[in-house]
């Protein structure tokens, strides 16, 4: 399944920040181009690809810059990019253009690995302002988004019909979305699933007007009374049995459940159209932003970037490379290609048209929350998602006491 790897962005991916931010190392070189630069030197390209469409089309593209250039460039799939990165910076000979996580920015950024070159991007403009946001350290926008997803309410068309529900029904508030679970649960199917884990639960914690971090991330924010409210809320659903982690019905993520008939709904990203084409072609949805809670409405968003090397031998090239890679046009090749959505606000309205199924999830941008950056933020989500589990059955004010302290020991 094509885009099943993006959910890990903050699921299987943050448990590696924790060794990467160990063993990156930089030369501490975050300066500009400097007389170690060579605008012959060629550039190696370094991406954790989602599968052979994505490689294929970032291949192409990166080909074709270089025909147009002279400057030479290849592309590697990485079998572990983030250890691959490691192992690059330590050795001083990392890739020059490369995908960088939300949650290794900080530590690439701190020990100096990467170029910070955003501030220097002829189309720093055109990308959405959270965007930015999630690739700012310390005040210093470092690299280009390459493309972002955010979650959305994903609904079986043939049970919503069957349970006698119509397009008025979709949930624009907690209580519809209490309701319309209730009526699709069925003994079949429950009526809402999703992964146990804050890269979905944590939507409802932004719906509630919750953070695990404020704003410019110099505070836990963790146990707060908002948040307390979206868990509480959570676990009604899963206690009334109108809403199930896909885990509990034997699935590995809520695509897979909902795409075996498992549940009526899911929350899940723009990738799950790609893995229902592939795996449940059968299947009829349709997709609806999430629904608004106390605080409004809220949504979570993923997404990497172009990151380019402090040690790279032609920085110039490599920033050139990555201009063109996030320009409006390749970017509608990428979505095209693999499912993603443009990081550029002026690819927009033709990625709607190509995408009429998918509008909701980059509707949802504006009000999507990014996750957080912070070096050493990815260990506390990480346990956080052991907590979140047994939320069925555990204490939410425990469960959140215990992130906060933990959140505090990161924050400096």
């Amino acid at each position: 399944m094509q885009r099943r790897t993006s959910r890990w962005i903050v699921g299987a991916g943050l448990a590696a920040v924790g060794a990467l931010t160990l063993t990156a190392c930089g030369s501490g070189f975050s300066g500009d181009a400097g007389s170690s630069q060579d605008s012959s030197a060629p550039l190696s390209v370094l991406i954790g690809s989602s599968g052979d469409a994505e490689t294929a089309a970032v291949t192409s593209a990166v080909a074709d810059w270089s025909s147009e250039s002279g400057t030479q460039a290849t592309v590697t799939a990485a079998s572990d990019l983030n250890q691959q990165l490691s192992q690059g910076f330590a050795s001083g000979q990392p890739a020059d253009v490369f995908y960088v996580s939300t949650d290794a920015l900080a530590g690439f950024a701190s020990n100096g690995s990467l170029y910070a070159y955003g501030d220097q991007l002829s189309n720093k403009d055109d990308f959405y302002p959270t965007l930015v946001d999630s690739f700012t350290y310390d005040g210093t926008f470092y690299c280009a988004p390459k493309d972002f997803s955010t979650l959305g309410l994903v609904i079986n068309t043939d049970m919503w019909a069957a349970a006698g529900l119509t397009d008025a029904d979709i949930p624009t508030t907690w209580d519809q979305l209490t309701a319309v679970a209730t009526k699709l649960t069925t003994p079949e199917h429950v009526g809402l699933a999703f992964s146990p884990e804050y890269a979905r639960v944590g939507a409802f914690m932004a719906q509630a007007g919750g953070s695990l971090l404020n704003s410019d991330q110099t505070e836990a924010t963790v146990d707060s009374p908002e948040n307390l409210q979206a868990l509480e809320y959570v676990k009604g659903l899963l206690t009334a049995g109108v809403a199930k982690y896909s885990s509990d019905l034997g699935a590995g993520w809520g695509g897979e459940a909902f795409g075996k008939g498992q549940a009526a709904m899911t929350i899940e990203g723009n990738w799950i159209a790609g893995g229902l084409k592939n795996d449940y072609p059968d299947v009829k949805y349709t997709v609806a932003e999430l629904p608004a809670g106390p605080g409004g409405q809220g949504t979570l968003q993923f997404t990497n970037c172009w990151g380019i090397a402090a040690d790279s031998k032609n920085k110039d090239a490599a920033l050139a490379l990555v201009e063109k890679l996030t320009s409006t046009e390749d970017q509608l090749a990428f979505a095209q290609a693999f499912g993603v959505m443009p990081s550029v606000q002026s690819a927009a309205d033709q990625w709607k048209t190509a995408n009429p199924d998918s509008v909701a999830f980059l509707d949802s941008a504006d009000f999507a929350q990014g996750v957080p950056t912070l070096a050493g933020s990815a260990d506390v989500i990480k346990d956080l998602n052991s907590q979140l589990e047994s939320l069925a059955t555990g204490d939410p004010a425990a469960i959140l006491k215990s992130a906060q302290s933990n959140m505090e020991a990161v924050v400096k």
